[in-house]
């Protein structure tokens, strides 16, 4: 863990410097707002590698909690960015307060077999009951699906980082920590990556009228970047090169398609952001969207193919 560590350390730290650099050199006003914007991210991202690295160094019940109050903020975003009804609020009360939780708890018992089918099981099925029972039918299904969908990916798909902790991998007991950093960093470092990439080569957009700035230039030029970064970083998994290489193609890939979808969520609703809570970043929603897609197929294929 301490090479991840130092990683992160150091890339933060450089990306400070060529910012304050930054900041001293470009006068153009337009330049000028993008590096302060750069330098607002670069901030905000020393604030949450200190919160994730603190976590983690507490162990299971530090990285549950962690992640369980970001689920609860990313949740609230989604539910504030989607309006529902009145008759809904029981079942909001629900999500919030009893299946959040509850999902988090599970993974800190360590209760695999019921941790998986809680919310695509019983919350899918008591969420439409309980909104039923309110007697609003006015776009009943288009509200119940926004919470359920809501409650999958803020709540279900992130919650499988956390997850990482309780896998039983042969040979790697005691390091699971690093699969959590790993999965951050290539997850968060793609986008950063694709951004840069895009920035300086992008010409041809992927889908315009979703997300403007994604371009074929970023996401490839980007993607391999996190992706060869990755299977430098095998030693640390229980990987090899080559699978760590193919780990990593799948957290790209996914993480990718987590920001273009929540982009057409955000298109769909006339906002830029999720919110405002990070500065540079927009909402908890904006900053996670790639893990929440990439960290349950990145469970999954770790759990099948390299556990017990």
């Amino acid at each position: 863990m301490q090479l991840v560590l130092s990683i992160i350390g150091g890339l933060l730290l450089f990306f400070s410097i060529a910012g304050f650099i930054l900041s001293r050199a470009v006068k153009a006003p337009v330049a000028r707002a993008t590096v302060e914007n750069l330098n607002a991210r670069i901030a905000a991202w020393w604030v949450m590698a200190i919160l994730v690295t603190a976590a983690i160094l507490m162990g299971l019940g530090g990285t549950v909690v962690l992640f369980g109050v970001i689920s609860f903020l990313a949740l609230r975003e989604f539910i504030t960015l989607t309006p529902t009804h009145r008759g809904d609020h029981r079942a909001l009360f629900w999500i919030f307060f009893v299946f959040t939780p509850l999902q988090y708890v599970l993974i800190w018992r360590q209760w695999y077999g019921l941790f998986t089918v809680l919310i695509p099981v019983f919350a899918f099925l008591a969420i439409p009951i309980r909104v039923s029972l309110a007697g609003d039918t006015s776009q009943f299904f288009e509200r119940t699906a926004k919470i359920q969908w809501g409650l999958m990916i803020c709540v279900y798909c992130l919650s499988h980082t956390a997850a990482l902790l309780i896998l039983d991998i042969p040979g790697y007991t005691g390091q699971n920590a690093n699969l959590v950093l790993y999965l951050i960093l290539i997850a968060q470092l793609s986008d950063v990556f694709q951004y840069v990439f895009g920035k300086l080569l992008g010409r041809h957009k992927i889908a315009p009228s979703v997300s403007p700035n994604k371009t074929w230039e970023g996401l490839i030029g980007g993607g391999l970047t996190a992706i060869a970064l990755g299977a430098a970083l095998y030693r640390i998994t229980p990987f090899t090169a080559l699978e760590s290489a193919a780990m990593s193609t799948v957290i790209v890939f996914m993480g990718f398609c987590g920001g273009l979808t929540m982009s057409a969520i955000k298109r769909d609703r006339g906002q830029k952001d999720f919110g405002s809570i990070i500065a540079g970043h927009g909402g908890v929603m904006d900053r996670i969207d790639s893990i929440c897609f990439a960290a349950p197929i990145f469970f999954h294929l770790t759990r099948y193919y390299f556990a017990s």
